[in-house]
């Protein structure tokens, strides 16, 4: 049985489609990471904020109102006539939705409890819903009046990673016939803040794999697929999903990275394919100490040295929750009529080697990979907690 993701729509701090977020990542462009203040007190961070006109929530989901969602429904609108068609074909009951989010509406609740401190009276937009982690899922669920499943998964900086396999699990049972399926995040003081307490932000830009590597950026985004049994066109084959948990730290990674490694290989395993396949690798690759490390040591204990890798959080920041659903349809677009020259996304960093890092093949600007008759791009997403996922599309 194989299983196709038909239809893609994008939005970070890079752009609201597909074309722009493509071009301005595989030119390596540095303006997705803008400075800002009042995230943490007294300090400016970069941050990937989107900055693009979002369009409004109907005033009848007006309790499911957020950012997140806000998100959630531009990515939707750009491949809604492909949803429609699946509503047409398999029924309001048979098409179901599965969100990755770590945020939800933590920005709405942040700015109603400031009000109710300060005036002792709750904002009359705000409604508790629009905070739950389930939100996003019940939102898209609402809008398209559908009647079939659907649920939220929230584990960390994993969860829109996690979404494909219970999206093919789905189709393989035959609960459904279609699953929308992504995730979305939104900037909020919560998690720049908690990120801050654990030491892991940056006050650069984020440096993933050097000698110099102190922390993330945050970012924030949205990526939708339609997953089905069918291929359209210009699908892409989702062909292989690996995960492990590491059972070793609430929040560190083991630091050898074993977890990672099993998930990369279950990925590999579940394909059908080997490490010599891939044509690249996208690199959770966040710029902390403890992240970059073991993830370079699983890496080399699977691929080769010359094998393409990199990370582009420094182009957009760590989306979160959004992460493995936006860079999945990053590496989508890698292998679509889009990436005309066969470019690859560049690793922007110092170029400082800590020598303690395994060395990896680290894409340089305007590298470019061969033409074959088909394409393998593996994508990894190593979340707080071990939680760890791995993801080989193809075409």
């Amino acid at each position: 049985m194989s299983f196709y993701l038909n239809a893609l729509g994008i939005i970070n701090s890079l752009g609201d489609n597909q074309k722009d977020v493509l071009g301005r990542i595989l030119n390596g462009s540095p303006n997705g990471l803008v400075a800002s203040r009042g995230y943490i007190e007294n300090e400016t961070v970069f941050v990937g904020v989107v900055s693009y006109p979002l369009p409004e929530v109907p005033k009848s989901l007006s309790k499911l109102n957020c950012r997140n969602n806000q998100l959630l429904l531009s990515a939707y609108n750009q491949i809604k006539d492909d949803i429609q068609e699946a509503i047409d074909e398999y029924g309001l009951d048979r098409v179901a939705v599965i969100i990755g989010s770590s945020t939800s509406g933590i920005a709405e609740g942040e700015v109603a409890i400031k009000e109710k401190l300060d005036t002792g009276k709750w904002p009359v937009e705000f409604d508790y819903k629009q905070q739950e982690v389930g939100t996003p899922s019940l939102f898209l669920k609402s809008y398209l009046k559908l009647t079939g499943l659907h649920y939220t998964i929230s584990t960390a900086c994993s969860s829109s990673a996690r979404v494909f396999k219970s999206a093919r699990n789905l189709l393989q049972m035959g609960v459904c016939d279609a699953v929308i399926v992504g995730g979305a995040d939104s900037l909020c003081k919560l998690t720049v803040r908690g990120f801050n307490s654990l030491e892991a932000i940056s006050l650069n830009k984020t440096n993933p794999m050097s000698l110099n590597r102190d922390g993330i950026n945050i970012g924030e985004g949205a990526a939708l697929f339609l997953m089905t049994k069918e291929s359209s066109e210009n699908a892409w084959e989702f062909l292989g999903y690996g995960d492990s948990s590491d059972a070793h730290h609430i929040s560190a990674p083991e630091p050898e990275g074993l977890g990672a490694e099993i998930a990369i290989k279950n990925s590999l395993l579940d394909a059908k394919l080997s490490s010599d396949d891939m044509t690249y690798v996208n690199l959770h690759g966040t710029g902390t100490e403890l992240n970059d490390i073991m993830e370079a040591k699983s890496f080399r204990r699977i691929f080769n040295d010359k094998m393409p890798c990199s990370s582009i959080k420094p182009m957009i920041g760590h989306t979160l929750g959004a992460s493995g659903a936006i860079e999945l349809a990053v590496c989508c677009m890698l292998i679509s009529n889009l990436n005309q020259h066969n470019k690859l996304p560049p690793h922007l960093w110092d170029n400082e080697r800590d020598e303690k890092i395994p060395e990896l093949n680290l894409v340089k600007n305007n590298f470019r990979y061969q033409n074959n008759e088909k394409h393998y791009i593996m994508s990894n997403s190593f979340a707080f907690g071990g939680n760890n996922c791995s993801i080989i599309i193809g075409k």
